[in-house]
């Protein structure tokens, strides 16, 4: 039973490294293409051809597309803004303060949002307690990402 979890936490730990090597390869692009948006761009068109051949190879037939007509506004925007901000600012800030620290920083914003988004179940989440506990493992990753950056 423990090799599924081993396995699953290389996964995790080789998609995290992805996410590091994706800031300084659009930061590059960025500077190739001579603005920060259409390295943006660039990336998003070469994801979404990515994402239709994989759902034309995986999800045919399975996708509910009606499910659309029914979606709120935020659920239909909201993923790929969002995405659009993080990769934008990632690949600007990669030149000026370093993939570390931008890696840093990310997961302690992204650990400060989880808490609230589970505190208070929020997109249909379980409400978890916010103990003192997981509070301070946040405070400690925001010390640590700031050292990353600072020192």
């Amino acid at each position: 039973m423990w090799l599924p979890g081993l396995l699953f936490t290389v996964v995790a730990l080789v998609a995290g490294g992805m996410i590091a090597l994706q800031a300084p390869i659009n930061a590059e692009a960025a500077s190739r293409l001579g603005h920060p948006i259409s390295a943006a761009t660039m990336s998003f068109c070469v994801g979404t051809i990515a994402l239709i051949a994989l759902t034309l190879l995986f999800a045919r037939g399975s996708t509910n597309l009606g499910a659309l007509q029914t979606m709120p506004l935020y659920m239909l925007l909201g993923g790929g803004l969002l995405g659009v901000v993080y990769v934008t600012v990632n690949l600007m800030l990669a030149p000026k303060i370093g993939v570390a620290a931008i890696m840093a920083l990310g997961i302690a914003g992204q650990l400060f949002t989880a808490l609230l988004l589970d505190r208070f179940g929020m997109f249909e989440l379980m409400e978890r307690e916010l103990s003192l506990g997981r509070l301070s493992g946040a405070v400690l990753v925001l010390v640590g990402a700031l050292m990353v950056r600072l020192l």
